[in-house]
């Protein structure tokens, strides 16, 4: 085994939680090295965008239809922004505030950070091509680096590209060792955001998985490591178009042209960090090459009529609280929902299925079932798990029935004695198929996993708001109880994130104001 492979393996037996061993973190909130939340390059020039808020946008329910493209303009890419990675109110309690975003975070932290790369399209560009950074909290652009390039003579017309990258500080200084598993689902969180931005606009998004992270880092400047006193790392690069994009393009030529010193440097986010080895040690460890996946159809769905799509995006919130009293919802809510994630949202294989606690769905017995997302791991599955399971298909396809029984304390104590996880109509957990790809793709694949994760998470929060439900993501759990449960007893297949589903407490001491002033 080679020895990023070695570290993966490492890094994720060591930062499991178990009932009398928690992962190491600092074990109290240091708030004097609390991370600023907001990336801004001093130095850099700044172009405002326009907000989009007063932009209609198509319903929600009509999100997966082949919908007009929108012109690319500044207009529309402000948009895409706005309704993927903007902010979407702020919240005041107790003289203190705070800003929520479209895309959820782990502990609201926010460690993804945005780059837009245009072609001459904006007069502000002086005809140059331009490598920006994205600042949420004032909806702007810094401007990085101008240069000319051809690069743009292989795509269609108007294509231009983003990039995501993650300063795990940000979830270390709360989190600790665990913290690189967040950070890789607020990735996945921050990818379907752009994905369902996106389809608002009627453009297609492509993850490039032939990019290598050097070249990523050098794209946005990253590799430049005298401008940052935090490490920021890269993590994907997507081509934005009003086409479908080849995957595997090369952007070698792009990188070529891109200037040896961007402009600005970036803010110090905290005046001192703790140090945990083990966070560098993971990061380098992941950075080997992508190796390129099975491609498979992406995911549509014809969902129940629902409100304007922004209006989904801007009110998705992550609740604390469930309203146990209230939250069944019924068999066609649950079968949606599922619905939305079954295929694949990047039309590239799946590596997640859904191990589902079942507590209140009408027609539906209590207990725990399996969605299966990949037919490929289907028998695999039922030779590694309990042989007492039943596996009886039910009305929803590859949704089956493995126990009927309540589960509702065991949901509550694999979720770190979590309520929230019982109090919901239902609770899951992301089963990844897991040492088999790491030695087919390599170690860059376990971000992956937690990318695919993450981008199921942000689609789960879209569809329970979509009807007036409420969504949370789980981080802390105890891996191997819940793999105790499925009767798993090696690495093959992992539990990699956990999500609960049902009607949510809203605290009416909480005041929520617009995220920008108009």
């Amino acid at each position: 085994m080679n020895k990023s492979l070695q570290m993966v393996y490492n890094y994720h037996e060591t930062t499991k939680h178990a009932q009398h061993r928690y992962a190491k973190s600092l074990g109290f909130m240091d708030w004097a090295t609390q991370p600023d939340p907001f990336r801004v390059y001093n130095g850099a020039e700044v172009l405002k965008l326009p907000l989009a808020i007063e932009n209609k946008t198509p319903p929600y329910h009509l999100l997966d239809a082949q919908l007009p493209s929108a012109p690319i303009v500044k207009e529309s890419i402000s948009q895409l922004l706005q309704f993927s990675m903007g902010l979407a109110a702020y919240k005041e309690s107790g003289g203190s505030s705070w800003a929520v975003r479209c895309n959820a975070s782990s502990g609201n932290l926010h460690p993804t950070e945005v780059y837009v790369i245009l072609p001459p399209l904006l007069k502000e560009q002086n005809k140059k091509s331009c490598t920006f950074h994205y600042t949420p909290k004032e909806h702007a652009l810094e401007t990085l680096a101008s240069f000319d390039t051809s690069f743009w003579d292989k795509l269609p017309e108007h294509s231009f590209l983003v990039g995501l990258s993650s300063i795990s500080w940000r979830e270390v200084w709360k989190y600790g060792e665990r913290a690189f598993r967040y950070t890789q689902l607020d990735a996945g969180h921050a990818w379907q955001s752009f994905v369902v931005s996106a389809k608002m606009l009627g453009w297609k998004i492509t993850r490039l998985d032939s990019v290598s992270d050097s070249d990523i880092s050098t794209l946005l400047g990253l590799s430049q490591e005298k401008r940052f006193f935090e490490s920021e790392k890269p993590d994907m690069l997507f081509v934005i178009s009003t086409q479908e994009v080849n995957p595997s393009i090369s952007i070698d030529g792009l990188i070529e042209s891109v200037p040896l010193k961007f402009e600005g440097i970036a803010n110090k986010l905290s005046p001192t960090m703790q140090k945990w080895d083990i966070i560098p040690a993971i990061e380098d460890a992941t950075s080997t090459p992508h190796i390129a996946q099975q491609t498979t159809p992406k995911s549509s769905l014809i969902r129940t009529p629902s409100r304007e799509s922004k209006d989904v995006v801007l009110s998705r919130r992550s609740v604390h609280m469930m309203q146990k009293d209230i939250s069944t919802i019924t068999k066609e809510q649950f079968h949606i929902i599922l619905k939305s994630v079954v295929s694949s949202q990047d039309a590239k294989e799946n590596s997640a299925h859904l191990a589902i606690f079942v507590h209140q769905i009408e027609d539906y017995e209590s207990g725990l079932y399996i969605l299966i997302r990949n037919e490929r791991d289907k028998e695999e599955l039922r030779r590694q798990m309990h042989d007492e399971f039943k596996w009886n298909q039910t009305e929803l396809e590859n949704l089956y029935c493995l126990q009927t029984e309540d589960f509702t304390m065991t949901s509550k104590a694999i979720s770190c004695s979590q309520n929230i996880a019982s109090d919901g109509a239902f609770s899951l957990g992301m089963l990844c198929n897991f040492s088999q790809q790491l030695q087919e793709y390599g170690a860059h694949r376990y971000k992956e996993l937690y990318w695919e994760c993450g981008a199921i998470g942000q689609q789960l929060y879209l569809e329970a708001t979509s009807m007036g439900l409420s969504g949370t993501g789980i981080g802390c759990f105890l891996d191997d109880d819940m793999h105790r449960v499925l009767g798993l007893k090696n690495n093959r297949f992992q539990i990699l994130y956990h999500f609960t589903v049902g009607r949510g407490y809203v605290d009416s001491r909480i005041m929520t104001k617009p995220a920008y002033e108009s």
